[in-house]
């Protein structure tokens, strides 16, 4: 494992108990992100229920999929994330893996849900990790991801800000939805549908892209 992804994973470990208590309740909040999933969800189903959560932090979704008639598992770099899953959303199979080497067989899953896990790649990651998504994912099957607008510009914590405090720190990349459509089609996905929310206050404007691997 390269330096970035140990950073990452050592501050996914220290931050996890912060996301398991402030993430309690947000996809309650936001209806375009349950309608991105459920759009996912129908698509899907139609290609089979095996899907991944890849990056699913405190799995707090895998409860929403499973309840569109997905069979979900989730995967996530952070062991310390992966602890707190199986505590807070029992029920569901959780790996530790990195992104760029997933444990799943070639064209295994219906589909894969990506939200706010691909911010953290760096240039020289992204061929060999969008080339993984599409090696997992079966002709016809879906993924959805969710992301934040920007020109690909690295960012890292603000002076005083809330993960500062915490003692840890780690590169984000905010991209344009045109990097990301063009990155899902270099791995053989086609887009199905792309939405964004308007920016509010510092906060780049969230977007979502759902793609589909090319083949039957």
């Amino acid at each position: 494992m390269d330096a970035r992804a140990e950073e990452l994973r050592h501050a996914h470990d220290v931050l996890s108990e912060w996301y398991a208590e402030n993430l309690v309740g947000v996809l309650e909040r936001m209806p375009v992100e349950r309608a991105v999933l459920d759009l996912f969800a129908e698509l899907t189903l139609a290609v089979g229920t095996q899907v991944a959560d890849v990056g699913c932090g405190t799995g707090r979704l895998l409860p929403y999929l499973a309840g569109r008639g997905l069979s979900p598992r989730g995967v996530d770099l952070s062991p310390g994330m992966v602890e707190v899953a199986r505590r807070e959303h029992p029920g569901f199979t959780y790996e530790v893996a990195d992104l760029r080497a997933l444990p799943f067989g070639d064209a295994s899953l219906a589909g894969v849900v990506c939200w706010f896990s691909l911010i953290y790649l760096a240039p020289d990651a992204r061929v060999t990790a969008f080339a993984e998504l599409a090696r997992v994912v079966r002709p016809g099957g879906y993924l959805v991801a969710a992301f934040k607008h920007g020109d690909g510009t690295l960012h890292r914590n603000a002076p005083g800000s809330r993960v500062e405090r915490f003692g840890v720190d780690f590169d984000r990349y905010w991209l344009s939805a045109r990097e990301m459509e063009d990155r899902f089609a270099a791995a053989g996905f086609g887009l199905i549908f792309q939405g964004s929310t308007p920016p509010e206050g510092a906060e780049p404007p969230y977007g979502y892209m759902l793609v589909r691997r090319a083949g039957s």
